[in-house]
């Protein structure tokens, strides 16, 4: 269709609402729901981004519930293009958080996120960065929206959602629905579904071997090792559906390497004599595994990331250098600029722009000063933040136009500002643990900025087809970040405080692993603390290198399956192969890449209701433990290892197959019908 091609310069350009229609946009009505919308999403996705390392793009869910909700109180397309563009800030801001912020727990700096000098410190630090990054977007639109010729492939795809939805179609109700069954399946997960947040089900069969002694010192191969099957989560399991299952395999292979094949290399060699066999026993040889991949296998893993994320960047290189040169002619265009632009080009004011940057620096210096009770590393480590914000800014917003924001590379990004932030911290002689929360700080911000960046610059592509008045847009966005900003450390609190009272770890450990969040830990002690294990991060790192060289797909994404649990990313991967199962139907039934496309959404849809029915279940769960002051859960009707348990496991595994393959087949054969 000529009406979404991306560059209004084009002649043939025509926005859905023209530039001369005045409907209602920047509404008490859109704004309110959208800002509640962003907070729930937001808490959702703090949970998935901690439990499955990623989090999952919010356009789509919001794009949905914005058509229900204006089709209820009768308001315009531009209304709904508000609501999604307000609530989607939710997902984006806290995708920085998930990253950063859990590594202050991480290194020891912060025991308890919900006091109240934690809370503001780690609320301050979301706001600068999400208030940069709609500043820095801001300045970077009409070089990247207006007058470029990037697909934004989802940006098109969120507009034909709401264009759909003027001729009655919405998907509101796949949502809603599959939210529904989700929060049904982790209450009934959790016994009673009141006391606990840790996950008692994982599969439905778990599988232990002893060490079977074959003389001296040597051990059957297999001894020690210890499987789960698929965590029984309809949240990963949409997870696995969204991505695909081309995704879902190379992160499930990450699993593969280290449950088969490290972790039992490295029991066998230590054999029945080594530290690891003082636990002994079938159940001592469980713990030992999990004590070799947590203590050896996941410091691997964190090097085989770190040059993964750099080649990811390093393979985009051109990409980068051209949004950079687009960033900075885009500036100079600005100042050369005159006359008032129409609606359809109507920006917040470039001096107030400059002057939020000012007052944004503010704050923030005072937060590192506080970190490092030293006036200039403060002052640098601002500079460095506003700086590195725009580079990187201007890089992720390039980048989602080209290959859509669900593959925004932000924890690459925000590697490179943290190595350069230590690197600096360690050349002006700032250790210690301050040195360390000054790095984070500086991370955390430039990650925030770049996500809600990257998001941002979607929303107003996605108003630009619309025809929405992209300073309303900003403003929307701006107030949106202000009030979330100060909503999302919350989830992230309790999650962990609910985890650590019920007897895990709490961040970082199985239940809420943050692997970008250890990344950042491990890399800022061990450049300014020295407390990095840096022989086996080297191996990774040598490991990644490998993998490069044989020309394995993302390298980073095998590193991720190395860092979680096996149970979440063979979970994952069943997701995935649901998805692969009802692509296959629909190529055996001669459907073209279009349309296998547009009927797979339907099934994204309702993945996109489980993972929010969990998640907002699980961060739920985490408030009741907290207050309620509990610490011993319900029992399970069943013993895990049961016949009646596995019987229910497996009818919870077709259920969440149904749900997810049956309305993409049938979306799929009405399309046919229809041609």
């Amino acid at each position: 269709m000529s009406d979404i091609e991306p560059g209004a310069h084009r002649p043939h350009y025509k926005p859905y609402v023209p530039e001369e229609t005045d409907l209602p946009e920047l509404t008490l009505r859109a704004l309110l729901p959208g800002i509640a919308l962003a907070a729930i999403l937001g808490a959702a996705n703090a949970y998935v981004g901690m439990k499955a390392g990623l989090t999952v793009a919010a356009t789509f869910p919001a794009a949905v519930i914005a058509l229900a909700l204006m089709r209820t109180l009768g308001g315009s397309i531009l209304e709904e293009n508000i609501i999604r563009t307000t609530a989607s800030v939710g997902e984006a801001l806290v995708a920085g958080a998930i990253f950063t912020v859990p590594a202050f727990v991480l290194v020891g700096y912060w025991d308890n996120l919900l006091t109240p000098a934690n809370y503001l410190e780690g609320s301050l630090l979301l706001l600068v960065g999400g208030v940069l990054g709609v500043l820095f977007v801001i300045v970077l639109r009409r070089a990247l929206v207006s007058e470029s010729d990037l697909p934004f492939p989802e940006s098109v795809a969120a507009a034909a959602i709401h264009k759909a939805g003027q001729k009655g179609a919405t998907g509101a109700g796949l949502v809603f629905g599959a939210m529904g069954v989700s929060m049904l399946l982790e209450l009934f997960k959790n016994g009673t579904g009141i006391v606990m947040i840790r996950e008692r089900i994982t599969g439905f069969w778990q599988f232990s071997r002893s060490m079977v002694p074959l003389g001296e010192g040597k051990a059957a191969f297999g001894g020690g090792m210890a499987w789960s099957t698929p965590a029984a989560s309809p949240m990963l399991m949409g997870v696995g559906y969204v991505i695909g299952p081309r995704l879902a395999s190379i992160n499930f292979s990450g699993g593969l390497l280290a449950w088969g094949f490290l972790v039992p290399l490295i029991l066998f060699v230590n054999g029945p004599d080594g530290v690891l066999a003082e636990l002994g026993g079938a159940e001592g040889w469980r713990t030992a595994a999990e004590q070799a991949w947590f203590n050896i296998v996941r410091p691997i893993a964190v090097g085989a990331m770190l040059v993964g994320a750099f080649w990811t960047l390093w393979g985009m290189r051109q990409q980068i250098v051209s949004g950079i040169t687009k960033a900075i002619s885009d500036l100079r265009a600005m100042k050369a600029g005159t006359g008032r632009p129409s609606r359809l080009e109507h920006d917040l004011p470039v001096t107030l722009i400059g002057i939020l940057i000012g007052l944004m620096v503010i704050p923030t210096f005072f937060v590192y000063l506080h970190f490092t009770g030293a006036v200039v590393t403060a002052a640098v480590a601002a500079v460095v933040m506003v700086a590195a914000g725009f580079l990187f800014v201007a890089v992720a917003g390039y980048l989602v136009g080209l290959i859509g924001s669900s593959s925004n590379p932000i924890s690459g990004l925000t590697l490179s500002t943290l190595i350069i932030a230590a690197g600096l911290m360690v050349l002006m002689g700032q250790t210690g643990a301050g040195g360390v929360a000054a790095v984070l700080g500086v991370a955390a911000v430039v990650c925030c900025a770049c996500g809600i960046g990257g998001d941002m610059i979607q929303d107003l592509k996605v108003g630009h087809i619309l025809g929405g008045t992209p300073r309303r847009m900003q403003v929307a966005e701006m107030i949106s970040v202000v009030i979330v900003a100060f909503v999302l450390i919350a989830p992230i609190g309790y999650l962990h405080a609910a985890d650590v009272q019920q007897g895990g770890v709490g961040i970082g450990g199985e239940g809420l692993p943050a692997p970008q969040a250890g990344l950042m830990a491990m890399l800022s002690q061990g450049i300014i603390g020295g407390e990095m294990a840096w022989p086996l991060v080297i191996v990774g790192m040598l490991f990644s290198v490998g993998l490069i060289l044989i020309k394995a797909p993302s390298p980073m994404l095998i590193a991720v399956g190395m860092y979680l649990p096996l149970q979440s990313t063979f979970a994952i991967f069943i997701g995935g192969l649901f998805r692969w199962a009802a692509e296959a139907v629909m190529r055996r039934r001669g459907g073209d890449a279009e349309e296998i496309e547009t009927a797979s959404n339907r099934g994204v849809l309702v993945a996109s209701g489980l993972i929010a029915g969990e998640a907002l279940t699980a961060v739920g769960l985490a408030v009741y433990v907290i207050i309620s002051g509990s610490t011993t859960a319900v029992a399970n009707v069943f013993d895990e290892h049961s016949i009646p348990a596995t019987l229910l496991m497996l009818g919870l595994f077709a259920l969440v197959g149904w749900m997810l393959i049956a309305p993409t087949l049938r979306a799929f054969r009405a399309q046919r019908a229809s041609d």
